[in-house]
């Protein structure tokens, strides 16, 4: 069987997020996203997990079910914000659980530590090697991933929080850490330049932290399963036998591709970033150091010669974005979404529109114009305009059908409009 997981997501008992990431809202629209496994996220907070205690059931295979049938796994996020080796650092971890009797473990340890009752995705002064050395004497089978790992702020690799190397931030216990979350703004070609991450299984999730459910799905992990269990999806992530491919978004899609100062409208390529030394041009203040530039410094080979990634993957951009640009109005109109649902529709979920569905067929749900682009998404042929310091980047659409239509502009200054 096919099996999507996105198994990065928050409940609306996480900060910026809204009342409507319920169980029942999150399993509507991983099926109409046509996500068929999902995270529970947040199984710390004490209201959540009664919620999931009370709505799912877990059948002995680790996996629990709603109702209707619809598969989570145990997971949620832990912010790490401590001081180590001379510097603060700020890291975030996802953890995933076998079953409720860990979670309840792991809970009361973090309890010791501070509060759970507060936010979806706790914070605690614990150091990653101590965090990671507790959770596996708790449970053999607890599983920790890097989160998102080189965003600026709040990840392992972080311009303004993190480390150079792995081993510096786990130094022992990096024997207990098989897989990497990849995050929006970079994707595995970025990720193999850098040699220590070669042995790293490299997964992708949407890291839901939306007032909006329709935010899942964005990156996912697609399975060849013969059986769903929570031992068969961390092998799989394991020895990536059965793992088929990571769907990620364009990395320029992500919020911080590029560097830059969303005040100042300044985005700037790691070159120009490092022509007027990481100093907005405008303000004079330090820039937001993006992904690209932050990869850029730790790699230590070429594209060219980047190691190849045993794990498949390919690029698509969500449609609710693509239709957006298309429509030119905001992703969250009614113009765009009744475009959303004359495609997503009789039993076909986004993913299908996205991966599979053919031009005629395409052309018959909507006009021959959104047909052709939903297919240069596929192909990869849309170009992005980078983000930038939480910015989200800009796909430019180029008509193919209508070939007077012209790209959408973006408002944005790079170095050149200072020089």
């Amino acid at each position: 069987m096919e099996i999507i997981a996105d198994l990065h997501i928050h409940s609306k008992h996480s900060q910026a997020t809204g009342k409507d990431l319920n169980l029942e809202n999150l399993e509507k629209w991983a099926r109409v996203k046509g996500v068929n496994l999902l995270g529970t996220g947040d199984f710390t907070h004490p209201v959540w997990i009664e919620e999931i205690k009370s709505n799912l059931t877990d059948n002995g295979s680790g996996i629990l079910y709603s109702k209707s049938g619809f598969p989570f796994m145990l997971q949620t996020e832990i912010s790490l914000i401590y001081t180590d080796k001379g510097k603060g650092r700020k890291v975030h971890h996802l953890v995933y659980a076998p079953d409720l009797d860990a979670v309840s473990k792991i809970t009361e340890w973090l309890k010791t530590r501070g509060r759970v009752d507060y936010d979806g995705r706790p914070i605690f002064g614990i150091l990653s090697t101590e965090f990671v050395e507790k959770l596996k004497s708790i449970d053999e089978r607890i599983e920790i991933i890097p989160a998102h790992i080189w965003t600026p702020w709040f990840s392992v690799f972080g311009a303004n929080s993190g480390y150079d190397s792995l081993k510096d931030c786990f130094e022992d216990t990096l024997k207990h850490i098989f897989a990497l979350e990849t995050g929006l703004s970079s994707d595995p070609p970025m990720n193999r330049r850098v040699s220590e991450l070669d042995r790293f299984t490299l997964v992708s999730n949407s890291d839901l932290h939306s007032f909006w459910p329709w935010r899942m799905g964005r990156e996912a992990n697609v399975f060849e399963l013969k059986e769903l269990s929570y031992a068969n999806i961390i092998k799989a992530m394991k020895t990536r036998e059965g793992f088929t491919e990571t769907i990620e978004v364009d990395p320029a899609f992500g919020k911080y591709h590029w560097t830059g100062h969303r005040n100042c409208k300044v985005n700037l390529s790691p070159t120009e970033a490092l022509k007027v030394n990481n100093i907005c041009p405008v303000c004079k203040k330090p820039l937001t150091v993006g992904v690209e530039q932050r990869v850029e410094a730790l790699a230590d080979r070429s594209v060219e010669k980047a190691k190849e990634n045993e794990v498949p993957f390919r690029s698509l951009i969500p449609l609710s974005d693509i239709l957006s640009v298309v429509l030119q109005k905001a992703v969250a109109t009614k113009t765009v979404w009744n475009e959303y649902y004359k495609l997503v529709s009789s039993g076909r979920s986004e993913y299908d529109i996205l991966r599979k569905t053919s031009f005629d067929e395409l052309k018959s749900l909507t006009n021959e114009r959104i047909a052709d682009i939903i297919l240069k998404n596929r192909e990869g042929k849309i170009n992005v305009v980078p983000g930038y310091d939480g910015e989200y980047g800009v796909p430019q659409i180029v008509d193919h059908v209508e070939t007077n239509k012209q790209p959408l502009q973006v408002a944005q200054r790079g170095l050149g409009d200072f020089m």
